[in-house]
């Protein structure tokens, strides 16, 4: 019996041509930026090879009424807040939503989002990706595109974003009218995810913003860390080992806010009599009475609605570039109060 010829796959193409796998989709899919010289090379190796793409990879005409919704980090309970709001929008409109995550950084993003264009799906909804706006860009001229979390404009996708420096002054002006003076902020800093335009950028330069319009410009204290309960469980003891502590933090996020609680309440520390944390995000978690966190709320479930109807409208057609700031609201809990008596 003879032996089953082995069929060609699209890494045999990319070691054939000599280019990467990523390369060989573009070709296949007609990508922007192919170069005549880089699809003759590749289409030669196909012959060669006697490679059949799958009917994915030919690239279906027509509709497949799929989205790709990318995230950075699903342990953030934020997310599943938007993609709420996403998949009650696509199915409205008769499409189904699927989900990747890439949390190691732009190159598995990277990975990610090609996967998802040879999957043909009809656009992309990127939650606060990795990259710089241009790598945003070049996906855009050629994907219907929004880009939610991540403030803009951009020139060839569309983006949705709460205020965010709207929504740190929410909290300092919230504290400062306590009586608070020293009001820390956890700012995260990941790897690849610190470009102008992400939340954690934004949110610094609104607490810094507000700080000075209150008169404490002496007191801004900026924490780097990441925005998690760990990172903010290590936030709060750094925070208490200083010679004159904070009385209250902007802790950036709800998973950073339950971390410093975590860690006043393993050293002793009373809150809100002792201590103020603000959280942002309003996740429900926030709400529960044993937590009682004051907390912004940026609308999450609308926020992804309205991303998810804006990646209709330009998979329907539309081309020009919409960019839209969600306005946040402060909802005061039990985790803030006045100032601690000297």
């Amino acid at each position: 019996m003879s032996e089953q010829v082995k069929r060609a796959t699209i890494s045999d193409v990319a070691l054939h041509a000599g280019v990467s796998r990523a390369a060989v989709s573009k070709v296949l899919r007609g990508a922007y930026g192919v170069s005549e010289t880089m699809k003759a090379r590749v289409d030669a190796s196909m012959a060669a090879l006697g490679y059949r793409p799958s009917a994915l990879a030919r690239g279906m005409r027509g509709s497949s009424f799929t989205l790709g919704v990318f995230v950075v980090d699903l342990q953030n309970t934020f997310m599943s807040v938007l993609i709420e709001g996403i998949r009650a929008e696509a199915e409205v409109s008769g499409y189904q939503v699927f989900i990747g995550e890439a949390s190691r950084g732009l190159s598995q993003q990277r990975q990610m989002i090609e996967a998802m264009l040879d999957r043909k799906m009809d656009g992309l909804l990127l939650i606060a990706p990795f990259g710089t706006a241009e790598d945003l860009e070049e996906i855009g001229r050629t994907t219907p595109m929004v880009v939610l979390g991540r403030h803009g404009p951009g020139g060839s996708y569309d983006t949705v974003a709460s205020d965010d420096v709207a929504g740190s002054a929410l909290i300092v002006d919230h504290l400062a009218a306590l009586g608070h003076r020293r009001i820390s902020h956890l700012k995260h800093v990941g790897r690849e995810n610190n470009e102008d335009g992400m939340p954690q950028v934004v949110r610094a330069q609104g607490y810094i913003d507000a700080m000075v319009r209150n008169g404490l410009g002496g007191e801004i204290d900026v924490i780097e860390g990441r925005w998690h309960q760990a990172g903010g469980q290590h936030a709060a003891e750094l925070m208490l080992q200083r010679p004159h502590p904070p009385t209250a933090v902007h802790a950036g996020t709800d998973m950073a806010a339950l971390g410093v609680l975590t860690g006043l309440y393993e050293a002793g520390v009373k809150v809100p009599e002792e201590f103020s944390v603000v959280g942002y995000d309003n996740v429900f978690s926030a709400s529960l009475p044993q937590v009682a966190l004051t907390s912004v709320d940026q609308s999450g479930v609308e926020m992804g609605s309205l991303a998810a109807r804006l990646l209709v409208e330009r998979i329907q057609g539309r081309r020009e570039a919409v960019s839209t700031v969600v306005a946040p609201s402060l909802v005061v809990r039990r985790t803030t109060g006045p100032i601690p008596a000297s």
